[in-house]
């Protein structure tokens, strides 16, 4: 699917579930990350994450389109657009759209990166400091005693 074929099926979408033209722009984002659409306040214009369909497929991306074109129409006629606004939730509800989309990064993205912690112990009280970053213990001391650091394995 392109931007024309993604700007037909919004204006489609607008027309069925709310019988009001989508008047703007409908556009692919591949910058979008975490959220599967966004809709631009000043421009009106409405983004859509094309990762969602290359994951889901039509049937999610319409769901977008959807929630979306609820905060289009709703800030058009000057109505509360925003998702904790009765009249977002009820829309949302009347045309059947989804409040969340489904995950959008891979399964890869949902490991996290085991980060190293460097453990330092203080050679006289014991004391242990986790870091993130390597430190120089030369150049610091324990904050208890000022005794010298040294590094755990």
């Amino acid at each position: 699917m392109d931007n024309q074929e993604l700007q037909e099926l919004v204006r489609r979408l607008s027309l069925k579930s709310f019988q009001r033209p989508f008047l703007h722009q409908a556009y692919f984002n591949a910058r979008l990350r975490s959220t599967g659409g966004r809709y631009l306040l000043q421009s009106h214009n409405i983004e859509i994450n094309p990762k969602a369909y290359e994951l889901y497929g039509l049937e999610e991306v319409q769901g977008i389109i959807l929630h979306e074109l609820c905060h289009y129409h709703l800030h058009i006629e000057g109505k509360g657009y925003q998702h904790r606004d009765k009249d977002f939730r009820e829309l949302l509800r009347k045309v059947d759209a989804p409040r969340f989309c489904s995950v959008l990064h891979s399964p890869k993205a949902t490991v996290k990166k085991h980060r190293r912690r460097y453990t330092y112990t203080c050679v006289n009280c014991h004391q242990l400091y986790v870091r993130k970053i390597k430190m120089n213990v030369e150049k610091y001391c324990c904050s208890k005693c000022l005794g010298k650091l040294k590094l755990v394995e």
